[in-house]
C-alpha cells in the first residue's frame, strides 16, 4: 500500500487510462460489466457536490474578514475575478460551439434512460427560482443556484457579525478543511474509476469516443493558453503596465509546482513567494488578493465547465438554447468559485452544472478518464490569473514595488 501510494496520483491516473484503454480495446462490449467500478467512482464524486459547495463558499466569503477589506483593494480584485471569469467561461462555450468535440459520438450502444431535455422555464420563474426558500430542500434536492447564493448570504452574514461569527466562521472553516480531505479520499479512488470508465468507454464505444476525448483535451489546453496570454497578458499590460514577459519568468517555480500538483492549495506557498519577491507586489496585497484568489478565482475551471457542459449535450444530443447558456456562464463562474483548490474538484463542479440545464451526468463518466491531464493546465491558469490580478491591483493602489518585478531583459 505504501509503495502504491509513494507513486504520484496524476502518475497513477496515467496509467489506469492507457491500461483501460488497452483492456477495452481487447474486451470491446464485455468491458460493461466493470462499468460499475466507475459508476461507483462517480457516485462518490455526485455525492460531494452539495457539502463541497456549501462549507467552501460560506467560509471563501468569510475569510475576507472585515467588509472593510473589500475597500481600495477588495473590490477591485473581486471586479477582475469575476470579469475575467466571465470571459473564461464564454470562452469556452465559444471553443465548443465552434470545434464540436463530442459531435459524432454514436451512443446508441449505451443503455440508459431518456435525455432530459432542459425545463422550459420564464425568466421570472429563474429569478424566483434562485431565491432558497427552504435551505434544507434546496440542499436535498442539489438545486445548485439557490444553494450558492444561500451560501454566499450566509457567509456575508458571518462578517457582519463580526466577534459574534467568529464561533460559527470556526465551524464553516473546519467543515471545508474537512472536505476536502473527504475529497482527497475520494480522489484515491480515481485510477480505479478512470480504469473502469475508460475500458467502457474504449469497448462500447470505440475510438470515435476516444477522439472525442482527445479534441477535449486540446480544446482545454488551447483555451487556458489563450486566457493565460491574452487575458492575463492584456491585463498586465494595458492596466497594470508591466512588462509580460518579466511576470511570467517572475512565475516560472509556481506555474511547475502548479501543473505537476493540480492543486491551487499546494501551489498557494509558491504563488505567494513569487509574487512578493520577483513581482514586487506588497505583503498585504499578496496575502490578500492570492488568498482569495486560490479559493474564488479559478478561470481555467470555469472555462472548462462550459466546454465540458457544450461536450456533454453535443454527444446525448440536447438542445440548447441562448438561456441556457446564460445559465451555464453564470454556474460556470459561480461553480468555479466553490470549487475547492485541489486536484479533481472539477469533477465534482460539473455535476452541478449539468443538472441545471439537462445535460446527463452520464457525460462525467467520459471526461472522469481525462480529466486529471486536463486538471493540471487548468490548475496553473488558475494560479497565473491570482498572481496577475495581484499585480494588477498592486500596481493601481501604488502597492508595486516595479523596481523588484523582473525585467524581460533579466536572465
Amino acid at each position: 500500500m505504501n509503495r502504491w501510494r509513494s507513486i504520484p496520483l496524476w502518475q497513477r491516473v496515467i496509467a489506469a487510462l492507457v491500461l483501460g484503454i488497452i483492456v477495452g480495446r481487447l474486451w470491446g462490449a464485455g468491458a460493461e460489466n466493470i462499468k460499475i467500478i466507475g459508476d461507483v467512482f462517480v457516485a462518490f464524486i455526485k455525492m460531494l457536490v452539495v457539502p463541497l459547495i456549501f462549507f467552501s463558499l460560506v467560509a471563501g466569503v468569510a475569510s475576507i474578514g472585515d467588509l472593510r477589506k473589500l475597500g481600495s483593494v477588495g473590490w477591485r480584485a473581486m471586479l477582475i475575478f469575476v470579469v475575467t471569469g466571465q470571459i473564461s467561461v464564454w470562452l469556452g462555450l465559444l471553443l465548443g460551439t465552434l470545434i464540436m468535440p463530442g459531435a459524432g459520438v454514436d451512443t446508441s450502444a449505451l443503455t440508459m434512460g431518456a435525455v432530459p431535455e432542459p425545463a422550459e422555464t420564464s425568466w421570472r420563474e429563474m429569478l424566483l427560482g434562485m431565491v432558497p426558500q427552504s435551505p434544507v430542500q434546496v440542499m436535498a434536492d442539489v438545486n445548485v443556484l439557490p444553494l450558492i447564493i444561500f451560501s454566499l448570504l450566509l457567509g456575508i452574514g458571518i462578517l457582519m457579525a463580526k466577534e459574534d461569527g467568529e464561533p460559527v466562521l470556526k465551524i464553516f472553516e473546519s467543515g471545508s478543511v474537512v472536505m476536502q480531505k473527504v475529497t482527497a479520499v475520494v480522489m484515491e479512488l480515481t485510477p480505479f474509476g478512470v480504469f473502469a470508465l475508460m475500458a467502457w468507454v474504449a469497448g462500447t464505444l470505440g475510438f470515435d469516443a476516444l477522439a472525442a476525448l482527445g479534441k477535449l483535451v486540446f480544446l482545454n489546453y488551447f483555451g487556458c493558453f489563450l486566457i493565460i496570454v491574452f487575458i492575463y497578458g492584456g491585463l498586465l499590460k494595458l492596466i497594470a503596465r508591466v512588462p509580460v514577459i518579466g511576470f511570467f519568468r517572475g512565475m516560472v517555480d509556481a506555474m511547475a509546482v502548479s501543473y505537476s500538483t493540480a492543486s491551487s492549495n499546494a501551489t498557494l506557498p509558491v504563488t505567494l513567494r513569487c509574487a512578493e519577491r520577483n513581482l514586487g507586489v506588497s505583503k498585504s496585497v499578496a496575502s490578500f488578493v492570492i488568498s482569495l484568489g486560490a479559493t474564488i478565482n479559478m478561470n481555467g475551471t470555469a472555462m472548462y465547465l462550459g466546454m465540458a457542459t457544450l461536450f456533454g449535450a453535443q454527444i446525448f444530443g440536447v438542445n440548447l438554447s441562448w438561456g441556457d447558456y446564460g445559465m451555464i456562464a453564470l454556474l460556470g463562474t459561480l461553480g468555479a468559485v466553490g470549487a475547492a483548490g485541489i486536484p479533481g474538484a472539477g469533477l465534482i463542479m460539473m455535476a452541478l452544472v449539468f443538472s441545471a440545464v439537462g445535460v446527463p451526468l452520464e457525460t462525467i463518466a467520459f471526461v472522469a478518464g481525462v480529466d486529471r491531464i486536463m486538471d493540471m493546465m487548468r490548475t496553473t491558469t488558475n494560479i497565473t490569473g491570482d498572481a496577475a490580478v495581484a499585480v494588477t491591483v498592486a500596481s493601481l493602489t501604488g502597492e508595486l514595488d516595479r523596481a523588484e518585478l523582473i525585467s524581460a531583459d533579466d536572465v
